[in-house]
């Protein structure tokens, strides 16, 4: 027998003596015949679609193991890169509060994708999705039913201030009869917005009044599936775990602005850069409005990242780039004199790699705060504070 010591990156439990076993918790006894006997830190799976559906894949690990879990995979992903720093208990995000989702729909089916397959899970409970979302997976299913769509659908949900906004691509719902039903459809479920992509972008074919996001006490246009934190929670954890690492800079940074999660939060004059336009736009109109002190620029930070001399005007830099993570900009931000830096990461081994170039260019990697904002998922969310010695 073996005992269970951890879980690998991918969800498979690890033993004392280097064998992996999928769905085993640490604690658990393994026998040699791959038997499991279940231990203190397994946790009866909440819902009827555990493991066939690829949305989770930790529902069987109590919270005392999910939360090691999240914190290993940043301790391993430092180590490879020979760092350590001390890491913080990881703040989790509670069931049902995620509030953008993609799902899809094929043939009847309306779910996510089985754990390593193309094959759709039909789902009849979910307890990662917000009730509201939740709420629309059976109408949206009729719906897709009667226009019938000859592919595959992709589902896109996002919770705004007014509603759901609902993006359906791969739906063409041409015709009067496709038109109404959409309409009714739309109207019956008080939707914040539908559209709808048939390969040229997203169409507008549903918003009764302008779809916005609050993010740092400002509504913010939103346009269709656009990128938000996954949870209001996990947004609030990496807000302040940003104020923190920054402090009190009177001008700051904040590269891969996105809507302005960050920008909107702090209490300095920011410049924001960001590659995407209508996110620019919505923030420029947003900070504007509210009469913030944000300078929002459209810029493609892995095409032009910005260079010592830019970097040196600001006492605080934020990082939050995508999971690939920002080689190139952090090669720059190693040479400039730039006192601090926050980097927002979505990805532990990107932002080791990067933290690595950091280190060589004087920083010192003071601490990280791992968020598990995608519960149940072996994706996990980090921001990790770099000083100048």
């Amino acid at each position: 027998m073996s005992w269970m010591v951890r879980v690998a990156a991918r969800g498979e439990g690890v033993s004392e003596d280097g064998r992996f076993a999928p769905l085993a918790a640490p604690g658990d006894w393994l026998a040699p015949d791959g038997t499991l006997t279940p231990g203190p830190h397994r946790a009866t799976p909440p819902c009827r679609h555990f493991p066939e559906c690829g949305g989770c894949q930790l529902q069987h690990l109590d919270d005392a193991s999910y939360a090691g879990f999240i914190a290993d995979r940043v301790t391993s992903a430092l180590a490879a890169q020979g760092l350590a720093a001390p890491v913080r208990t990881p703040l989790l995000s509670p069931p049902r509060t995620r509030r953008r989702a993609s799902l899809h729909y094929e043939r009847g089916r309306l779910g996510f994708s089985m754990a390593g397959s193309h094959q759709l899970v039909d789902i009849a409970e979910c307890h990662i999705l917000a009730p509201e979302l939740f709420a629309l997976i059976a109408p949206l299913r009729r719906l897709l039913g009667r226009l019938a769509p000859k592919r595959r659908v992709e589902v896109r949900l996002t919770l705004a201030d007014q509603g759901v906004d609902v993006l359906l691509v791969g739906v063409e719902a041409e015709g009067l009869a496709a038109a109404e039903a959409l309409t009714a459809f739309a109207e019956i479920q008080r939707l914040a917005r539908l559209s709808l992509d048939s390969g040229l972008g997203p169409e507008t074919r549903w918003e009764p009044q302008p779809v916005t996001v609050t993010l740092g006490a400002v509504p913010v246009p939103l346009p269709p599936a656009a990128f938000l934190q996954a949870t209001p929670e996990g947004e609030a954890a990496l807000v302040a775990a940003v104020r923190e690492a920054v402090g009190a800079a009177p001008a700051i940074a904040d590269l891969f602005a996105g809507l302005g999660t960050f920008a909107l939060a702090l209490e300095a004059r920011v410049y924001a850069a960001e590659a995407a336009r209508d996110a620019v736009l919505a923030l420029k109109a947003a900070a504007a409005r509210a009469q913030r002190p944000v300078f929002a620029e459209h810029r493609d930070l892995y095409r032009r990242p910005l260079q010592p001399a830019e970097l040196d005007r600001f006492a605080a830099i934020v990082l939050d780039p995508p999971r690939a993570g920002a080689r190139d900009q952090a090669e720059t931000m190693a040479r400039s004199t730039v006192p601090v830096i926050a980097y927002v990461s979505c990805n532990p081994s990107s932002f080791a790699r990067d933290a690595k170039v950091l280190s060589e260019g004087g920083y010192r990697l003071d601490w990280v705060q791992p968020v598990g904002q995608f519960c149940w998922s072996t994706h996990i969310e980090l921001i990790g504070r770099l000083s100048r010695g």
